[in-house]
């Protein structure tokens, strides 16, 4: 193996937040696999459905790369391990360009990432109702951060044809910048939306009886609209990157295989791949269960229970009454369990929904009334009141099911729920010096073997997560 990966790749960033990088980023990568290419996907931050979309168009798991929580060599270890057996790498950024953590750092950034990864750049503008202006938006971004190399344009919203050729002709003139598409403004272009953005793919699929027809437009609308070539050889002209040593991504003996049951269908479905595959490799193996359709647990040494949407599947999940007392009995009987933010909801005794007043976080779906839950932690989730968009640094202070007492991490929350009504004796497993979590400082509602937490921690990131739990699920053959 040579100590360099040379692999063709390319990032697709945005103007801003909603310049159509996500559609524009899910039909190349689809154009792409149509054309014979293996294409691995990553994307930038830590949204989980975007990436769901990425995987259901190129069959390869997406990645996140996210700057602030993960050390450089981080970063490069999971673009190395994810990519080096693909054609080509493509990586969907976050936000604009530029936005990160901080005003004057690009720490966080879409723009960190590129630099990190020597990536060529294809910056996507929002092009509604601009055309000359376009060129002074491509200067800006090109003068402002000159270590990233914008290659290339993607013009979105475009109205006509008249509309493209002097917004195209003024970038090509002014900023010497190449435009390798022009979208035109197109309902078909749209992924429905809500409160917490997309919907994820897997819940689109089973949900929405047109989803692979839309899939199938956007993938038609950018083959016809983007110069694909071009884009191929702006990603070829990246320079290859020093291998990093693997120290993440590597297996660990382990005397015993503990079957971890994940929940995962439309409810429970945001979960980092890097968490997953972390458990295998320390020698974990994966049980996959559905809290919303089947009726009871499979045989498993202990349960991960993932974020996602409870919320819209309340009464499913309030009727599938034979799984919520499962899950209460194995938890009562010290099975560990751990679960984030939607999987924290499920656990607390009822998810009450007041729907009124909450219409700018598109919670249109999400029907109003009180829902029984699985009760194995304490308190009642109350849903659309609060909105908590956020990294988090906490360190445990107590142990628990995924680390031990001073063990710290960086993380991430993103809920419009709270938990109310919890008992003055409640023990939690996280005080927090960032971030908001469930009451004041605190964060993880611990309940003999079970944590609940709104954090949601990223394995490659805080690299404890995988040994703990699976040498605590261990414990329990």
């Amino acid at each position: 193996m040579t100590d360099t990966l040379d692999i063709p790749r390319i990032l697709i960033a945005g103007d801003r937040s909603s310049a159509g990088k996500t559609t524009i980023s899910t039909g190349i990568m689809s154009v792409l696999r149509d054309m014979g290419y293996t294409v691995q996907p990553f994307k930038v931050g830590l949204d989980f459905i975007d990436p769901s979309y990425h995987t259901e168009v190129t069959g390869r798991y997406s990645r996140n790369l996210d700057g602030y929580l993960m050390p450089e060599r981080t970063v490069s270890e999971v673009f190395s391990y994810a990519a080096e057996d693909a054609d080509i790498a493509v990586i969907e950024g976050v936000r604009g360009l530029f936005e990160g953590l901080e005003a004057t750092s690009d720490i966080g950034s879409t723009a960190q990432i590129a630099k990190l990864l020597r990536c060529p750049v294809i910056l996507v503008i929002n092009a509604r109702s601009i055309t000359r202006s376009a060129a002074a938006v491509v200067s800006g971004y090109r003068s402002f951060d000159p270590e990233v190399n914008i290659a290339g344009v993607i013009l979105n919203n475009i109205g006509s044809q008249r509309h493209s050729e002097k917004a195209r002709t003024a970038i090509e003139t002014y900023t010497d910048t190449r435009v390798i598409g022009e979208v035109p403004r197109n309902s078909s272009m749209k992924i429905s939306m809500r409160h917490l953005g997309l919907i994820p793919a897997l819940e689109g699929r089973r949900r929405l009886s047109d989803f692979d027809e839309n899939l199938g437009k956007i993938k038609n609308i950018i083959k016809e609209n983007v110069d694909i070539d071009r884009f191929l050889s702006f990603a070829k002209s990246a320079e290859p990157l020093p291998r990093p040593e693997k120290s993440i991504f590597k297996a660990q003996v382990s005397e015993s295989a503990p079957r971890i049951g994940v929940a995962y269908d439309e409810a429970f479905n945001f979960y980092y791949r890097d968490n997953l595959e972390l458990l295998e490799l320390a020698g974990a193996e994966l049980v996959y269960f559905s809290p919303v359709n089947d009726r009871s647990l499979p045989r498993v040494d202990g349960l991960y229970i993932g974020g996602g949407y409870p919320e819209l599947f309340a009464q499913e999940l309030e009727d599938n009454s034979s799984m919520r007392e499962s899950i209460k009995q194995v938890s009562s009987e010290g099975l560990p369990v751990y679960a984030e933010c939607g999987g924290l909801m499920y656990l607390t005794r009822k998810i009450e929904m007041d729907v009124s007043g909450s219409g700018n976080y598109h919670m249109a779906q999400m029907q109003g009334g009180t829902f029984n839950m699985v009760g194995a932690v304490p308190g009642r989730t109350l849903m659309g009141h609060k909105r908590v968009v956020s990294y988090n640094i906490g360190r445990f202070i107590n142990d628990n099911v995924i680390g031990k007492s001073g063990n710290s991490f960086i993380g991430h929350e993103f809920h419009h729920s709270e938990v109310l009504d919890l008992p003055d004796d409640t023990t939690f497993a996280i005080r927090l010096d960032r971030g908001t979590g469930i009451k004041g400082e605190y964060d993880g509602i611990l309940v003999g073997n079970t944590m609940a937490a709104y954090a949601h921690l990223h394995a490659a990131s805080y690299t404890g997560f995988a040994r703990s739990f699976v040498d605590s699920c261990s414990d329990r053959k």
